[in-house]
């Protein structure tokens, strides 16, 4: 799957290419943190995929959105996800599972919580 670059805003060349897959939280029963990197201009940053499938049988909700990172800091999750020995298993009871699949006090994921993430943006198809 490709995506719209936010940096040059070329279609098509931004791709996932990292992903570890983690446990449901109290909202979402799908998250998938990423890191995206596109192929023309070189940018790079973290994403994040929550899918939520709860209330009626056709309401299904997801939010798919990007970060901005410094480079120190996608240094480090990639080195995290890279760890993992099993990233398409959110069930994975591995450090780097544990660490990144953690939780608030109110059940909420918050993996990312020593990473400063800046500017947001919407992760768009093509």
């Amino acid at each position: 799957m490709t995506f719209r670059c936010p940096e040059c805003s070329t279609p098509g060349w931004m791709r996932i290419t990292q992903t570890i897959e983690l446990p449901p939280d109290s909202r979402s029963d799908e998250i998938m943190l990423q890191i995206v990197k596109c192929g023309r201009c070189r940018f790079e940053a973290v994403a994040v995929y929550e899918e939520s499938r709860r209330g009626g049988l056709d309401d299904e909700s997801v939010d798919h959105r990007g970060y901005y990172v410094s480079e120190s800091d996608l240094k480090i999750v990639k080195d995290k996800v890279s760890q993992c020995p099993n990233p398409q298993n959110g069930r994975c009871r591995c450090r780097v599972h544990k660490q990144l699949g953690s939780r608030d006090k109110s059940g909420r994921w918050d993996g990312l919580a020593g990473i400063e993430l800046g500017q947001r943006f919407v992760m768009k198809i093509r």
